[in-house]
């Protein structure tokens, strides 16, 4: 659709969603680096994990981790059960690294 076939939209509203967007882009882009650090320091767990001979996988931490995270969430307003898939796909990644580590992969 050519800019000359595009419906006028209010120049305010536009200027807002831009703004909201950039802000998106922004938290979207801390989210990345926050869990680029965070692995670092699971690979370091990894790693002691593997070193002291210690199995991958902690359900009970990770028990205590889902109950914490979704309580976060609750008191963010964020829905808890989102918040516990979110924290489910990063275990099972974490995990899956510390295996990788444990069998000399990494």
């Amino acid at each position: 659709m050519s800019d000359d076939q595009r419906p006028a939209y209010d120049q305010a509203a536009v200027a807002e969603l831009q703004s909201i967007r950039q802000s998106i882009d922004n938290i979207d882009a801390a989210v990345i680096h926050m869990l680029a650090e965070r692995f670092k320091y699971t690979q370091r767990v990894g790693y002691l994990k593997a070193s002291a001979g210690m199995p991958a996988a902690d359900p009970a931490r990770e028990k205590v981790q889902v109950s914490r995270l979704r309580s976060l969430a609750a008191d963010a307003h964020l829905d808890p059960a989102f918040a516990e898939k979110f924290l489910n796909f990063i275990v099972a990644e974490v995990i899956h690294h510390h295996e990788r580590i444990a069998g000399g992969d990494e």
